[in-house]
């Protein structure tokens, strides 16, 4: 399916990974010139990467989310390098890396680190780029959240309550941009094989006695089978898939949504 997506840039931060590096290589296949934003050094190998497999115009530029400056600077540089951002993905999160369940087991100190990257990341990318989208009225935004956002999950609470946090600040950009017409998306992952995912289980098993452990796949492997109706996991592709669908104009009335790709998680809750 041809997206009409030829050209036009699109900025992933934490694009170096994961989900968003799936999203990126996505757009870089649909023709679309892809910046890679991310803490991470590898994050200007891949896009190097993307630029040699897929014949397009690709950076990668090193740079922490949660610091705005350092992302206003950073987006300024693509619009220099490969002309004006259309669509920006912020695709960055990250744990608590403790089991939060009950929600004392974690010390109110185990929360800013969690929101700084999964919420106030995305407002300072969002901050960097509404102007350049409200100027050239067009292009959208797509923020990765999480199930955990919408169904009170217990496991990490930082997790879950910055996510849900995301969602809404999505919702309230979508109204605010609207009018401009930029769209704004977000898709909430269920349980997808991530550094991130098994995060939570390495913080659930170090905490159970020696004859409770268990390996990461039989962890996750039976979670799967009890609360995905689909009884499969999610990919990376697979949310990639949607976030190219959502950048592109077949998705032109489609502005304001959470969009799971859950495998039926959130109904079955």
């Amino acid at each position: 399916m041809n997206l009409e997506l030829k050209d036009q840039v699109a900025v992933v931060v934490g694009g170096a990974s994961g989900i968003g590096l799936a999203i990126a290589t996505s757009l870089a296949k649909e023709g679309a010139k892809v910046a890679i934003l991310d803490r991470s050094p590898q994050g200007a190998s891949e896009a190097s990467r993307l630029a040699a497999e897929h014949g397009v115009m690709t950076t990668g530029i090193e740079v922490d989310a949660t610091q705005f400056s350092t992302v206003k600077q950073a987006i300024a540089e693509v619009a220099s390098q490969l002309g004006a951002i259309e669509h920006v993905v912020y695709a960055a999160g990250m744990g608590s890396g403790k089991f939060g369940f009950p929600f004392w087991n974690l010390d109110p100190a185990d929360w800013p680190r969690v929101f700084e990257v999964n919420l106030m990341g995305a407002v300072n990318t969002a901050h960097a780029c509404a102007p350049l989208l409200a100027e050239q009225k067009r292009g959208t935004m797509l923020f990765i959240s999480s199930v955990a956002g919408q169904i009170g999950s217990p496991t990490d609470p930082p997790y879950s309550t910055a996510k849900a946090a995301l969602i809404s600040f999505a919702q309230i950009a979508a109204k605010d941009f609207a009018p401009l017409g930029v769209r704004v998306n977000t898709i909430c992952p269920g349980m997808v094989q991530t550094p991130l995912n098994r995060s939570v289980w390495q913080s659930w098993n170090d905490l159970q006695p020696d004859d409770k452990k268990r390996s990461y796949e039989d962890w996750a492997g039976e979670k799967v089978k009890n609360v995905i109706p689909l009884k499969r996991w999610q990919t990376p592709d697979d949310v990639a898939s949607l976030a190219v669908f959502l950048a592109s104009a077949r998705a032109a009335n489609i502005t304001g949504q959470t969009m799971n790709v859950d495998g039926g998680w959130v109904m079955h809750w």
